[in-house]
């Protein structure tokens, strides 16, 4: 795992650099000690946080209601936490 995931309590916990306003929205890779994601969403009125759980929902085949937003809802650095996330998660999020 890179850095940036780790096992907490049964839950997959991820550290994430966004940049909402993209062109697309796509996982570009590792920024320092977080996983860069890229969001054609605009940071305005939680839209960009929203598609990052339907990203990250989407990207490992779980629920979006399996995705939380743990800290930084109104920061580019966020931290994630994924319930019932699959073995090969950080495998998925980096789209090997």
């Amino acid at each position: 795992m890179g850095q940036w995931a780790r096992q907490v309590a049964g839950a997959l916990s991820l550290t994430l650099h966004v940049q909402p306003g993209a062109k697309r929205s796509e996982v570009v890779g590792e920024h320092g000690d977080a996983l860069k994601v890229r969001l054609a969403a605009a940071a305005v009125d939680g839209r960009a946080n929203a598609a990052l759980v339907d990203l990250i929902a989407q990207r490992l085949d779980v629920p979006r209601s399996a995705v939380a937003i743990r800290s930084g809802e109104k920061s580019r650095r966020k931290l994630l936490l994924v319930s019932g996330a699959p073995a090969d998660a950080v495998l998925r999020l980096r789209g090997e």
